[in-house]
């Protein structure tokens, strides 16, 4: 059978299954079954006794069935793959232990008194939260607990806290440690770390959009984020500002100190010699002045500026903040600082987090049993789904399918924004009805191969990409396609995790009405990448 024949068919069939409630995973290995017997030995439709005389059954451990094993078992087998597991374990402590909490509360202390304070405090956590774990789920059901009473308690509008939880919750896709990037960086042979350094002014760039935002509707509507009733312990504004800045000098002292340490180890114990001209970044003996120095500053902002009493009454104030910049610190500083990879990273960050929880008197058994059955059944999941999807991926591909569709795409000579703005759309309605494992697994594979073959000069309106930026490119605009679909209907994941979570009279209408806005921004934000590919690279 052609190609094209078992690509409508495949089409039409995966609608189906999905329609009548098939598990995405069954769903995607059944059909790729499907394609296989379509494209090598349609007789097995017809005469299922047949088995045994074709290409596909003939001989057991050679042809497609064998190349199709292969696939998924190099899937699987990845070592980069056993940071999922990793990460969801770390977000999974972050969720059960005081951390988070702890974090939310010296947030508020600094913005207490900002009309739209709250609000602009659960983005902030959302963002610190992203840069630990990068799980969403997690993000929108802690955010929904935390922040969400808070906010209806002080009037806030409920449109307003319902878009910021889960729009900020949702950022872990696009802000490193992203799982969507290391997932589609496995599928595409593309540099996770490089996804990585991509995505952090994008999603940033996300983030802004979200709080500028929060601003600007909280000063046009005063109502609808009433201020709260003025604290007598509470320290005047200019006295605040003080406070946070002998806070932050401390932290900046700490910090400063740890790498001062970190690169005097270097040089001294010889691993920068030893390192064959590719020494540790911020790590040579060239930097120790620099952070010595940075370091004295701090303390004589403290001592003679600020004052002993006001920093320590800073730190009181603040401390909630140490914990998750540690973890922050640990897990992202092992990538870029060139000690570990991501999947060392995530298990640093994991054990981190344990420590720090024992360190508070948090850790426990229940703790870690409970954080490990999390972990196991969020992990599972995601593996059923990555092996009946690159199944699918693999029998489509062996059957000839993304080469066809590029030739389908390409051929009918279509400027090059306009085959970019189909497959925008195409994903966008896709996610609306599928898991981002899913469409990662189905769908880049075959669009990834048709933007290597557009003329990079016509991508974007402003600057160029380089060629070896392109794979990354996409993969960027793909996790902020998916920033969409977590919030839009009808089966938006945001809305049910924040729905588990919310007050009764809240309902799902409700909660996808208080999305829209921030759809718009999303959008937004996905139309710079598209008009501006080159901001992907300006920290490549």
């Amino acid at each position: 059978m052609d190609i094209g024949t078992i690509s409508l068919i495949l089409m039409v069939a995966l609608i189906v299954l999905l329609a009548i409630g098939m598990p995405l995973g069954l769903a995607s290995a059944s059909l790729a079954v499907l394609v296989l017997v379509l494209k090598f030995e349609p007789t097995l439709l017809l005469n299922p006794f047949s088995f045994g005389d074709g290409i596909l059954t003939g001989r057991p451990g050679t042809g497609p069935l064998y190349i199709l094993a292969q696939k998924i078992y190099g899937l699987l087998t990845d070592y980069v793959l056993i940071s999922v597991p990793l990460f969801i374990f770390m977000a999974s402590l972050l969720e059960r232990s005081g951390i988070a909490r702890d974090m939310y509360s010296s947030l508020n202390v600094w913005l207490s008194r900002t009309r739209g304070g709250i609000a602009i405090v659960t983005s902030i956590m959302a963002v610190i939260m992203a840069a630990m774990s990068g799980i969403i789920g997690g993000e929108v059901v802690l955010l929904g607990l935390i922040a969400l009473p808070q906010m209806l308690r002080l009037g806030y509008d409920q449109n307003l806290a319902i878009g910021v939880i889960c729009a900020s919750g949702s950022l872990g896709t696009m802000i490193p440690p992203s799982i969507v990037l290391i997932i589609y960086g496995l599928i595409t042979e593309t540099s996770i770390k490089s996804l990585f350094t991509a995505s952090f002014i994008p999603g940033f760039m996300l983030a802004s959009m979200i709080i500028l935002y929060i601003i600007i509707r909280t000063q046009l509507n005063p109502h609808h984020a009433p201020l709260p009733e003025p604290d007598p312990n509470d320290p005047e504004p200019a006295e605040k500002r003080k406070l946070f800045g002998a806070f932050m000098s401390i932290v900046v002292a700490g910090f400063s100190t740890v790498l001062f340490i970190r690169a005097a180890f270097f040089e001294l114990s010889g691993s920068n010699a030893a390192s064959q001209g590719e020494p540790a970044r911020l790590g040579t003996a060239d930097y120790l002045p620099w952070f010595a120095g940075i370091t004295i500053v701090a303390l004589l902002l403290i001592f003679f500026v600020f004052g002993r009493e006001r920093a320590k009454i800073g730190w009181e104030m603040g401390k909630g903040l140490v914990a998750p910049l540690v973890v922050i610190g640990v897990v992202l500083g092992s990538i870029y600082g060139g000690i570990t990879g991501i999947t060392e990273a995530a298990g640093m960050g994991a054990f981190a987090v344990l420590i720090i929880a024992i360190l508070r008197g948090e850790g426990s058994f229940e703790l870690v049993w409970d954080s490990l059955m999390r972990t196991l059944k969020s992990t599972g999941t995601i593996i059923w789904v990555t092996i009946g999807a690159a199944a699918l991926a693999g029998a489509y591909t062996i059957a000839g399918g993304p080469q066809y569709v590029a030739d389908l795409i390409v051929g009918q000579e279509l400027p090059t924004m306009l085959v970019i703005l189909v497959m925008m759309l195409i994903l966008l309605f896709m996610g609306a009805f599928m898991d981002w494992v899913g469409i990662v697994l189905l769908i880049i594979p075959v669009f990834l191969p048709i933007v290597l073959r557009l003329p990079i000069e016509e991508i974007g309106v402003f600057g160029q990409l380089e060629p070896s930026h392109v794979a990354i490119w996409f993969g960027v605009v793909f996790c902020m396609n998916m920033q969409v679909s977590f919030l839009s209907p009808p089966f938006g994941p945001a809305a049910f995790y924040l729905k588990s979570v919310a007050p009764p009279h809240i309902s799902l209408t409700d909660i996808f009405r208080g999305f829209l806005p921030f759809i718009g921004i999303q959008l937004l934000a996905l139309s710079v990448l598209l008009i501006w590919p080159g901001i992907i690279a300006l920290l490549l």
